[in-house]
């Protein structure tokens, strides 16, 4: 607005004095346009431009998501996802593993255990950007508007509500086509069973659960959600995220909430 005093000065100026406007030297109408310019209120957000700012923004956050984790070593080799044995079991591992005789007789099935589980997490992501595009795609004007002013999370939140169910459908034949390919049940079930026996020996309270499938979909689940949610909040709270002129609209309306 700085730039804007001395055309302000001049033209009080020649209304106090009746000067004729046409007789000053500026372009008027010009600079009329700019004042106008400056002074514009930005268009409020329309439904359509929320609606297709967000799921822009949700598309590119699971793609994002799920790429780094159906990668190969997407689980096996992250520090933050890596599918280890039961809690339950790993005193019993480590003890395993400790023992020279034990480690050589276990440790290598141990291994493809762990092998098996990850890959089987991995090969169950590919299962997972369609059913997430699906409910993006069917996402309700209101629904997207909750998300939007809902804050960190909030996306995140709502996939996890609309697509739990299918998600879990999909990836469980994956997840056991990948342990019944190094004949897992061979060796985990007479493991569950021993441990299950002398719990409390082991400091046990409860028995471990026999269905590995069911402990590595929901790891595997844990990690695409939060995953997800790191690339939904990295476009809520960092604008070089927001890629295009729609989610900078988009998400600067958000920013208000």
């Amino acid at each position: 607005m700085q730039s804007l005093k001395p055309l302000a000065a001049i033209l009080l100026f020649a209304i106090l004095t009746g000067c004729n406007l046409s007789m000053l030297p500026i372009n008027v109408p010009n600079n009329i346009s700019v004042i106008n310019s400056k002074l514009a209120v930005p268009k409020p957000l329309s439904q359509e431009e929320a609606g297709q700012g967000l799921k822009e923004a949700l598309k590119k956050g699971v793609a994002k998501g799920t790429e780094g984790l159906m990668k190969s070593g997407g689980f096996a080799q992250s520090l933050a996802y890596k599918i280890l044995l039961p809690e339950e079991i790993r005193n019993l591992e480590q003890k395993i593993r400790g023992n020279v005789l034990l480690n050589a007789a276990i440790g290598k099935e141990l291994d493809k255990t762990i092998d098996a589980m990850n890959a089987g997490a991995e090969k169950a992501m590919t299962k997972a950007l369609p059913i997430f595009t699906n409910a993006i795609t069917n996402m309700s004007f209101m629904d997207a508007m909750k998300i939007l002013t809902g804050g960190q999370g909030a996306a995140t939140q709502y996939l996890q509500n609309n697509t739990n169910t299918q998600l879990r459908q999909a990836f469980q034949p994956e997840i056991k086509s990948a342990l019944e390919s190094v004949a897992i049940y061979n060796h985990w079930t007479p493991i569950v069973n021993t441990v299950n026996k002398n719990k409390k020996l082991l400091g046990l309270t409860e028995d471990v659960n026999p269905n590995l499938e069911l402990y590595v979909t929901d790891k595997a689940m844990s990690a695409l959600f939060k995953e997800i949610e790191i690339q939904e909040n990295a476009i809520r709270k960092d604008p070089i995220n927001r890629t295009t002129e729609l989610l900078q609209k988009v998400f600067k309306y958000a920013d208000q909430y």
